[in-house]
């Protein structure tokens, strides 16, 4: 049977199983401890597969396109915790100071990879610009990402000390990582073979840091501080990020002179945000209690950003293959 349109992609429906799931049997007392272990054993191993499927022939290859590729990193990295800034009036006015500090992370996280790489193909934009974007956003974020909450959401929340998060940082996300990186020439074509496994190893290691931090959260009283209301205002103030960021990158592609395919590839890379990178993350950057408000922004953002990306990735689809470029320069310094 075929799959309704309107239902939510499986990661999703699991995420909200596991939100349900801890929100009427939350692990407590020793079994908390003991998944609490194990999120840090499995994030490790989350960032030591990043490490090992990440190509680095793909990041080199695509490195010529510097503009495009800078251009990214700003939207990422600088534009968009801007927006979080510049719109922090608004976002008080209507949700809790806690649910900023989760929108403010948000704004700080890397791009996605598989999803930013999917969209751009379907869309017939520049695939392999997207590859390197997306990866090299995802390898800069191991160190921007502490760094910006260090900066501008330390401020607005309860994060670890800056010594503490970096020491986390290293031994849970970067060593890992640099160890898949430096064993990828040994496992790569077994890690090419077992994708679809390797996968639910990826999907695991998230569903369980949110059952544990969700776990937590509920124990702190949840859903007592946030009413339906705050649940549909976040839902807006995502929908209005996401909106900017995608009028913002579409107007600089075209400003900037890039080709068609150089814009679909800024607007989805530059416009979406990790849920793989920002869970573990934020499992190291926040004290436990606060995960779970931090997370949920995220959660909200990252499925509106996947049903808006599949409707604009198909309306840049269907653009005729003869139609000339919009644009007078493809920029390819």
């Amino acid at each position: 049977m075929k799959r309704p349109r309107f239902l939510p992609d499986n990661m999703t429906l699991l995420l909200l199983a596991v939100v349900l799931t801890a929100s009427i049997f939350p692990c407590t007392g020793n079994v908390a401890i003991g998944f609490d272990y194990l999120t840090t054993l499995m994030i490790g191993l989350l960032f030591f597969m990043h490490g090992a499927k990440l190509s680095r022939e793909a990041v080199v290859a695509g490195m010529t396109h510097w503009r495009l590729h800078l251009t990214v990193l700003l939207f990422t990295f600088a534009v968009f915790p801007l927006l979080g800034l510049l719109l922090k009036p608004l976002m008080l006015w209507m949700i809790t100071p806690e649910l900023y500090v989760g929108i403010l992370f948000l704004c700080v996280l890397p791009s996605t990879v598989q999803s930013s790489i999917a969209f751009t193909s379907v869309a017939r934009g520049n695939v392999p610009a997207a590859v390197c974007s997306a990866s090299a956003s995802n390898l800069l974020g191991i160190f921007l990402t502490p760094m910006l909450v260090s900066l501008i959401v330390v401020a607005h929340g309860d994060s670890h000390s800056s010594f503490d998060a970096v020491l986390k940082i290293v031994y849970q996300l970067l060593v890992p990582f640099v160890l898949g990186q430096i064993v990828r020439p040994w496992i790569a074509a077994w890690i090419t073979r077992h994708q679809s496994a390797l996968k639910m190893v990826d999907q695991s290691s998230i569903l369980l840091v949110v059952y544990v931090a969700f776990s937590e959260a509920v124990e702190q009283g949840l859903w007592k501080q946030l009413p339906p209301m705050m649940l549909i205002s976040l839902l807006l103030i995502s929908a209005l990020l996401l909106a900017l960021i995608m009028l913002m990158t579409t107007y600089a592609s075209r400003r900037f002179g890039f080709t068609k395919e150089d814009e679909i590839t800024v607007v989805f890379c530059g416009s979406k945000k990790s849920l793989a990178s920002g869970v573990p993350m934020a499992k190291v950057l926040f004290a436990s209690h606060a995960v779970g408000m931090v997370l949920l922004p995220l959660m909200l953002f990252h499925q509106l950003q996947l049903m808006v990306c599949a409707v604009l990735a198909q309306r840049y689809a269907r653009r005729p293959v003869d139609q000339p470029d919009q644009n007078l320069t493809k920029s390819k310094e």
